[in-house]
């Protein structure tokens, strides 16, 4: 069987796989729509996060960029597991003993205020659009390198099957697909992690791969990456050319960033007990960190088996998974000395990304552009396709291809019907329910909640037609205006009494205006810009810690500036600090 029929085959058998089960456990209500009616098992919870947090950024795009630049790149690696672990440990179990299943719903209830609900919503909305746009950009790439469409059409594709069974089954039907995705997911980049593994360095676990020796000889992965790397004039892979303090800014930023993102917050509260909670976040670390912990692997092997086949050949001897990539969009070529020989270095060789031709050029050459740039690289490659290419580039077997394409697709999928999810229920939920319209029914509210969901997975469309950046790079910047807008809300929440409204919606609109307004000028206005007009030296991907640190200031400010909360709130901070058992929410 060809790769291309296992491709079809792979990839439908998991499509009906999902919508088999969204209609095995569509919601009926809006407890099954909104949390799974809080009776999903701690180890399937743990699975359903772990597919929720292990987006497209991390499937598809994390190795990708620490294969581009490597030490840098470990600013993702180390920011999200740690942000996890925060999130997991610090504040979750007191979110789930609040018993408000929105961040919105907690906002709302903490600082007492209708207008703090309404801010809290506007932060959501913000957040999780960025995030999505990420996610949809990495269906979009799947397809249209395995299903042999545009990315444009790919992303069409994705609309419909996140609509249909994020639409039908609500978190009940998202979270048992999740499950059936992590375990798609998991396997898919595992699999050729092993197999290339054992190719390069003879030892089939690919963490100790990584840090071994090339098979049959004494020299390192490492040694012969930075050798490689070097030779075509980029910089040694184990070597950062970031500041320390952008580095710091961006792992917080991450970091922090996790702690706000309200589509893993909601996970906690679909168990059926705190204590359940606190196991499914212990579960779903251990699910995590087996991706995490080969992403630094899978990335010194794509990038090695690439330098290793690709700089300095004839087009006419390329692998054929070169101009498969290339049909695809996701590779340019374009001969600038007219030699027919792929030259590849350090340097952009075209102004943005380049245009292709419907016909190639006189060697073969698809990519074309008005304005390429004065230096030697010929090669233009998509950071997000290091991951999906790696077994082609490897030349494994069809069904490892096929397997890969399969765990993209669950990746982008499973954390974008999250989202899709958190955006419908801050509509309906936070913002009809609890404010427009109090008096409508479970069933005009599950209404609502449904096209929401639907004007949501369009407007995420959208987005992933026409992305900001690549995916891990869009993701950060979601991370950034979580960081900056809701962690300081919920960390002061929890462990400040004296913390009020008034200071607590002042900084949610500073942080989140700043952080916002910053990326946009840097990375739309003025792209062109460097570090050296960056506030600070800090990049748009880690301005999020800086604003999470004008929030906390501002916050802190305006509290001591206006009257102090009541004291029933001031008792149920103090209430949801304190365990009292290990059951339900507190009562309040």
């Amino acid at each position: 069987m060809d790769t291309q029929t296992l491709i079809y085959l792979f990839v439908g058998a998991t499509f009906a796989l999902y919508i088999g089960i969204a209609l095995w456990t569509r919601a009926g209500s809006t407890g099954e729509y909104y949390v799974a009616g809080k009776g999903v098992h701690p180890v399937l919870n743990g699975m359903a996060t772990g597919a929720d947090w292990m987006s497209a950024a991390s499937f598809i795009s994390m190795a990708g960029i620490i294969s581009f630049v490597g030490l840098d790149g470990g600013v993702y690696l180390m920011g999200w597991t740690g942000g996890y672990v925060l999130l997991a440990m610090c504040l979750a179990p007191y979110l789930r003993k609040f018993g408000k299943f929105t961040v919105p719903e907690f906002v709302g209830e903490r600082y007492y205020s209708q207008t703090a609900r309404v801010v809290a919503v506007i932060c959501v909305i913000f957040i999780s659009f960025t995030y999505v746009a990420g996610q949809m950009r990495g269906v979009g790439i799947v397809f249209s390198r395995y299903l042999e469409v545009d990315i444009n059409t790919g992303v069409v594709i994705g609309m419909a099957i996140v609509f249909f069974y994020s639409v039908l089954g609500g978190m009940k039907g998202i979270t048992y697909t999740q499950v059936a995705q992590y375990c798609v997911m998991i396997f898919a980049y595992m699999v050729p992690a092993i197999f290339i593994s054992m190719m390069l360095t003879g030892n089939p676990i690919p963490q100790l791969g990584f840090g071994g020796t090339v098979d049959g000889t004494d020299t390192y992965l490492l040694d012969k990456l930075n050798g490689l790397s070097t030779e075509l004039g980029f910089n040694t892979y184990t070597d950062g050319t970031k500041s320390t303090i952008d580095v710091f800014f961006i792992t917080m930023a991450l970091m922090v960033g996790t702690a706000g993102l309200p589509h893993v917050i909601v996970r906690f509260f679909t168990t059926p007990t705190v204590r359940d909670a606190r196991k499914s976040a212990g579960y779903a670390l251990l699910f995590i960190a087996i991706l995490y912990t080969t992403a630094p692997a899978v990335a010194a092997f794509a990038r090695t088996n690439l330098l290793s086949t690709v700089p300095n050949v004839s087009y006419a001897e390329v692998p054929e998974w070169f101009k498969t990539w290339e049909k695809a969009g996701l590779i340019g070529w374009q001969d600038k000395n007219g030699d027919g020989v792929i030259q590849y270095t350090a340097g952009a060789p075209f102004e943005g990304a380049p245009a292709f031709a419907k016909e190639p050029g006189v060697h073969g050459e698809r990519a074309v552009t008005n304005a390429p740039t004065a230096n030697a690289n010929e090669l233009y490659i998509d950071r997000d396709i290091m991951v999906l290419a790696n077994p082609e580039i490897a030349n494994l077997p069809g069904w490892v291809i096929a397997l890969i394409a399969a765990g993209g697709l669950a990746a982008a999928l499973s954390t974008a019907a999250g989202l899709l999810l958190v955006i419908s229920t801050s509509i309906s939920h936070d913002l009809l329910k609890s404010n427009l319209m109090p008096n409508i029914s479970e069933k005009n509210e599950l209404l609502a909640a449904r096209i929401a969901a639907g004007v949501a997975v369009v407007i995420a469309g959208l987005f992933g037609i026409y992305p900001p950046a690549f995916v891990a790079q869009v993701v950060a910047f979601a991370f950034g205006l979580a960081a900056a807008s809701f962690f300081p809300a919920i960390v002061m929440g929890i462990f400040s009494k004296t913390m009020n409204r008034e200071g607590a919606v002042a900084g949610m609109i500073v942080g989140l205006v700043f952080t916002f307004t910053y990326i946009v000028y840097f990375k739309f206005i003025n792209p062109t810009a460097g570090a050296d007009q960056w506030w600070f030296g800090i990049s748009p991907e880690g301005i999020g810690t800086l604003g999470m640190i004008f929030n906390f200031v501002v916050s802190v400010v305006v509290a001591k500036l206006t009257s102090a909360p009541p004291a029933h709130i001031q008792d149920l901070v103090e209430s949801i600090r304190i365990p009292r058992g290990a059951g339900g929410a507190v009562a309040h």
